[in-house]
């Protein structure tokens, strides 16, 4: 039987996550070696030399899974008929920008773009944010696309902040990262995030069959409970949150090809599902953890392929709490900034 091809639009795809996304994606390595896709490369027209570019490399490549790829600058033709949106393309914030002027520009690049998907995209479309502030801007193109899309296909990425979480969990416990499971990223992608371990475990090298609370695990290497939250208060939340800076300080620009290893593995996870405990996303809430409905947020998540599930009835102490409700906080001042926009309700 012939797969029919999958349409994946890439906004910013002349860009760098853009660029390390492409290839990837073409090769398979997002939607499986059975699914041939149909690449829309979305680019402003200052950036469709570099697009241009990208798309004579992916030519040469000669993917047998790449079915096509098309160019344009105008959203509609970009998103008609798409099935998967990966909206990479944002407004930085510049020096001395207010976080106010900076959703203000993010809201004319992604207002339009979700009026776009709204009216051409495929029925079964699903959304991803990668662009930062990617909470709010994946609120402000979910708003924009509504009534014709559920406010549940858009979801943003805080795979990458998960990720490496697990990363620093890891290198700390002297694992590889496959042992550990059920990380946590809740609230916004910000320095206001909360990776929690709380419900994490990990599997015991001595006994493979074993899981063990990763809590426990950490304490019996730092030396007891205290100084096992002590390290997690103290050096791991802040080096999670504050990691983008950290590459940029040392590599001179920020994070591209972990970013857009996250954006795949959040796609596939998504549609081919989470056999191994759940993962992280910034979904729409419905009021999951005091939430407010509306708001997206990252939860913990789980997929049976038919999109990200959150994860109820996990227990959060007084610190959880209270860094989780700071986040929500932020994710609240963000919603009613560009409220005062007009953007959203």
């Amino acid at each position: 039987m012939v797969t029919a091809p999958t349409t994946v639009t890439i906004t910013g795809a002349g860009g760098q996550i853009g660029y390390a996304l492409l290839f990837r994606i073409a090769a398979g390595d997002m939607l499986g070696p059975d699914r041939p896709v149909r690449l829309r490369l979305l680019e402003i027209p200052q950036g469709m030399r570099a697009a241009e570019g990208a798309a004579l490399e992916l030519q040469d490549c000669a993917f047998p899974l790449l079915d096509a790829v098309e160019l344009s600058d105008d959203p509609r033709v970009a998103f008609d008929g798409c099935n998967i949106a990966l909206l990479v393309g944002a407004r930085p914030r510049g020096p001395g920008m207010e976080r106010a002027d900076l959703l203000a520009a993010n809201a004319g690049i992604f207002g339009p773009q979700g009026a776009a998907i709204g009216a051409s995209a495929a029925v079964d479309v699903r959304v991803v944010v990668v662009g930062n502030p990617a909470n709010t801007n994946a609120l402000i193109a979910a708003a924009s696309a509504a009534p014709d899309v559920p406010a549940d296909r858009f979801s943003a990425l805080t795979r990458l902040d998960h990720n490496r979480a697990v990363g620093q969990l890891a290198e700390a416990l002297a694992v590889g990262p496959g042992a550990i499971t059920d990380v946590t990223i809740w609230g916004n992608h910000s320095a206001t995030q909360f990776p929690d371990v709380t419900h994490a475990t990990l599997t015991r090298p001595d006994a493979p069959g074993e899981r063990t609370p990763l809590l426990a695990a950490l304490a019996l290497r730092l030396g007891g409970h205290e100084q096992a939250i002590a390290w997690l208060d103290d050096v791991f939340i802040p080096r999670v949150a504050q990691r983008g800076a950290e590459i940029i300080q040392v590599r001179g620009s920020s994070s591209v090809a972990s970013a857009a290893n996250a954006a795949i593995e959040h796609v596939r996870d998504e549609h081919h599902g989470t056999p191994n405990g759940w993962t992280s996303a910034a979904v729409v809430s419905r009021g999951e953890y005091g939430v407010p409905e509306g708001l997206v947020c990252s939860f913990p998540v789980t997929s049976d392929g038919t999109g990200y599930r959150v994860v109820e009835g996990l227990e959060l102490d007084d610190r959880g709490h209270r860094r989780l409700d700071a986040s929500v906080a932020e994710l609240i001042a963000e919603r009613d900034a560009v409220r005062e926009l007009g953007v959203v309700r």
